[in-house]
């Protein structure tokens, strides 16, 4: 074995470092071309729409077959497209004597509403029961529902989607219903079921007139009892739209 000189060998120059290889400059695309994610950017929304349409109409079709009160409900069962049902835990449907002549409309259900399946039995449910009692009314002699018959997550306010797809089974329910007159609870329900943008402040103690297809009824908007728990002040203002209320039942008889 031949010796090793290592003195040589650390005084040797080191071995010369290998020249880095110069990146190839990017392809320029086309002037005007977009990127690929950018031109599927439309896709996606346009056939959400499609969906969307596509729902609804089924919704509107679905309500329109019902012919009792009872088949409403069984169709609202069984309707598993509105989101809210995934995230509710049951159908609030109604209360209350359905061939009642005052029918009671307010947005959606709460927490208490959608674990026991009826509206209006929290806090809410104990104020309208004694906004009710000043038009001489109670929940044998009335019948109270909601725009949407499920709950939205954390109770917010429902989309524009949400209560359009829940807007054909609430009509049918009026129709079917056929009351001599609707108390509509909140802007929500207002507005929708007399297509309006106005308020809920400048709407209620004023008689409105519900119209859709053939049906036409006498309509007081007023304040949500929810609402009037955190502004006490205006439960004055919705005792007098129960008294307008009463005066124009008992005008009618």
């Amino acid at each position: 074995m031949r010796p090793v000189d290592r003195y040589a060998l650390s005084a040797a120059p080191p071995p010369a470092a290998a020249k880095p290889v110069a990146a190839k400059p990017a392809a320029r695309k086309p002037a005007g071309q977009k990127p690929a994610g950018q031109k599927l950017a439309g896709k996606p929304a346009a056939i959400r729409l499609q969906n969307q349409e596509a729902t609804t109409r089924d919704a509107r079709s679905r309500a329109a077959a019902c012919r009792s009160i009872a088949e409403l409900r069984a169709a609202l069962a069984e309707f598993d497209d509105c989101p809210l049902k995934a995230t509710a835990m049951n159908l609030v449907f109604a209360d209350g004597e359905a061939a009642a002549e005052v029918m009671v409309i307010g947005e959606a259900p709460g927490a208490d509403e959608d674990r026991q399946g009826l509206p209006f039995v929290g806090a809410s449910g104990r104020l309208l029961d004694k906004m009710l009692a000043a038009s001489g009314r109670d929940r044998s002699n009335c019948y109270i529902s909601n725009i949407l018959p499920w709950r939205p997550p954390g109770n917010r306010k429902p989309t524009p989607f949400e209560t359009e797809l829940c807007l054909p089974f609430i009509r049918r329910h009026i129709a079917l219903a056929n009351p001599r007159l609707l108390i509509l609870l909140g802007g929500t329900a207002a507005g929708v079921l007399l297509e309006t943008t106005e308020g809920i402040t400048r709407l209620r103690g004023k008689w409105r007139t519900y119209v859709h297809e053939e049906i036409t009824i006498a309509a007081m908007p007023t304040y949500h009892p929810a609402y009037l728990l955190r502004q006490p002040a205006l439960k004055g203002a919705a005792w007098r739209d129960f008294l307008a209320i009463k005066n124009r039942l008992q005008e009618q008889v």
